[in-house]
């Protein structure tokens, strides 16, 4: 995590709030190792690819999760565009709201606002690196920084 401005950046597995932070949370009785592992193994329920939604479960590496999570049966892009952001939300907010640490930690960045300094990521991410000379201009994000808008209201959610 890096503070510059009014930004809360962060990016890469060692940081508290990438998805592929290991930090054990239970949602409806399955146990998670990140918030990939239950986003991956979301969409594989989600189009009813039990199969895969086992075999996420089984890893605990977010990069094979996220494999696999490429490989689920049925996949149609635009029902994942309307699921996805709320499937993240949930992952994120029992992630923080299981773990007093970190929810200090996510309540302690407000106001700032989130962003996922990632150069190779458009969906979740800015597409754009921490130390890109554009990281805090909005109008130069590459991408749609979904992560940090979910982050963004959790924090919102678990500061009342």
């Amino acid at each position: 995590m890096r503070k510059v401005g009014n930004f809360t950046l962060f990016f890469g597995e060692e940081d508290a709030f990438s998805n592929w932070r290991l930090c054990r949370f239970e949602i409806h009785g399955v146990r998670f190792m990140s918030v990939e592992q239950m986003m991956m193994y979301s969409k594989a329920k989600l189009f009813v690819d039990d199969s895969i939604a086992q075999a996420v479960l089984a890893t605990h590496l977010p990069k094979e999760q996220k494999a696999l999570g490429r490989k689920v049966k049925g996949f149609d892009l635009e029902v994942w565009k309307a699921k996805r952001e709320s499937i993240v939300y949930v992952g994120c907010r029992e992630k923080f709201a299981q773990h007093p640490g970190l929810r200090a930690l996510l309540l302690a960045t407000s106001p700032a606002e989130f962003v996922e300094a990632s150069p190779y990521d458009t969906i979740w991410g800015v597409g754009l690196g921490e130390h890109h000379p554009d990281i805090t201009d909005r109008s130069k994000w590459r991408g749609q920084n979904l992560l940090g808008k979910a982050l963004m209201k959790v924090r919102d959610r678990l500061s009342t």
